[in-house]
């Protein structure tokens, strides 16, 4: 599986989409990262994109985002195929303090800081579906 590498700037740009900026979200997406466009939306549980990375040979980025929801199986599937960078960046994500060490230990900080915004977004979320006072848009 070819798996796409991404200059720095461009994990640093996807780390403040996923952190809220609508903007850089955009310039992802209309400037030749569709897919880490549609990572922030599948991040944010919309079945629509999570099925775009599936169907447009994007599967390592939808188990990365399994992976971050705890799902073990995806966790592996990363590792079965040699994504340990990324299976290392899901499971930091997931509050593994001993990934994010890793990361941080392999001077990953891009990675790194990717892992944590991608945290930050996924306990937001979860706070919200455990708080019964919250009314979903959707």
């Amino acid at each position: 599986m070819a798996v796409r590498e991404y200059p720095s700037k461009v994990i640093i740009a996807w780390a403040e989409a996923i952190d809220g900026n609508v903007a850089i979200r955009d310039w992802l997406m209309a400037n030749g990262y569709p897919e880490l466009g549609l990572f922030v939306f599948a991040l944010h549980l919309k079945k629509d994109a999570r099925q775009w990375l599936m169907d447009n040979g994007f599967p390592h980025l939808m188990a990365t985002i399994e992976c971050t929801e705890g799902r073990e199986q995806a966790c592996q599937w990363l590792q079965k195929y040699d994504l340990i960078l990324l299976e290392k960046v899901a499971r930091a994500a997931d509050n593994d303090e001993h990934s994010a060490q890793w990361l941080m230990d392999r001077n990953f900080q891009d990675m790194l800081r990717l892992a944590v915004r991608i945290r930050k977004l996924k306990n937001e979320i979860q706070s919200r579906h455990d708080d019964m006072h919250f009314i979903s848009p959707e």
